[in-house]
């Protein structure tokens, strides 16, 4: 039996798993499990690929490779909090341990998010200066956008974990998610918390609210100067890529705002709709993402095709 009743200065946290639904985690643990395998094969796979394809050495791979890790560092993140749950029924995480994810999860969310507006600049380049292409995005260009992105989200969420250790938690620490999540902790903490919980917001609009502005002004320049063009001249494949860069960013940006307005804006809130937020949020990212882009990219999928080939070659002799 779990006491949920914790005052020390080291507290523990309890997640809750699936309100309702605890009876059944272990059969809930089978396609948790299977999603968290393809997630993982397919961000793998598609490293690789970009890895040992030459013509795949490109800025735009680059940065699909680029967001193939963050997606895998998020799903590395989440994957033993959410599957501890379910296959062994142990729902709780000590301060330290819930810190250090929290950190993790925060991070790598901006950090993709900066991926992101990169992969929307390369497009933009690609789209309107296509003569400029290959002296704007140079493989120099790209290690400096991917870098940028990785201080801004480690330099902002780094003082997370510090506010958190300031205060005491008391009363039932039981957290909404299946991992740990800033804003869920710092409802739980006793004392004033305005500094904390507003410094928060301003890394949210530092991050991913300046990166939306960003890809919308880029997506209009782009759709305007598409316009501009005749139907002959129209180039059908970089709308393709732009298509994908699309999907990806919907995928990521959508459960991240509904989880925040969840967060934010609503007091009495399913327990079930936390949960199935929180798991989209982090889950379906890195799950859809190696998806989209082997759909729609007719060069990851020569790849694939490519490397699946070489291997029944390989198995035939």
């Amino acid at each position: 039996m779990l006491d949920f009743n914790n005052t020390s200065n080291w507290p523990t946290f309890f997640f809750i798993g699936i309100p309702g639904l605890e009876p059944a985690h272990m059969w809930i643990s089978i396609p948790f499990c299977f999603l968290y395998l393809v997630a993982l094969v397919g961000n793998v796979l598609l490293l690789v690929v970009v890895r040992t394809e030459q013509n795949l050495h490109e800025p735009q791979f680059y940065l699909l490779a680029m967001l193939a890790l963050t997606d895998l560092g998020l799903s590395l993140s989440t994957m033993p909090s959410v599957l501890a749950i379910f296959w062994f029924d142990v729902h709780h995480i000590g301060l330290d341990a819930c810190l250090t994810q929290m950190f993790f999860i925060h991070t790598l969310s901006s950090v993709e998010s900066g991926v992101l507006v990169s992969m929307a600049f390369d497009r933009l380049v690609a789209i309107c200066a296509p003569l400029n292409y290959t002296r704007i995005l140079t493989h120099y260009t790209v290690a400096c956008l991917s870098g940028a992105a990785l201080i801004r989200g480690a330099t902002l969420l780094a003082p997370l974990p510090f506010f958190l250790r300031t205060f005491s938690f008391c009363g039932a620490n039981i957290l909404s998610h299946s991992y740990c999540y800033y804003p869920d902790m710092l409802n739980l903490a006793c004392g004033d918390v305005t500094f904390s919980s507003v410094y928060g917001l301003v890394c949210v609009l530092c991050t991913f609210a300046v990166d939306v502005i960003f890809i919308l002004i880029s997506y209009m320049k782009i759709l305007g100067t598409v316009m501009k063009l005749g139907i002959q001249d129209r180039n059908w494949k970089s709308l393709q890529t732009c298509a994908c860069h699309l999907c990806t960013v919907l995928v990521f940006y959508l459960p991240l705002i509904s989880l925040a307005v969840l967060h934010r804006y609503t007091q009495e809130t399913s327990p079930i709709l936390y949960t199935t937020m929180s798991n989209a949020y982090l889950l379906m990212t890195p799950l859809l993402n190696p998806v989209v882009y082997s759909l729609k990219s007719r060069q990851i999928q020569a790849a694939l095709r490519k490397r699946f080939w070489a291997q029944r070659v390989v198995a035939g002799e």
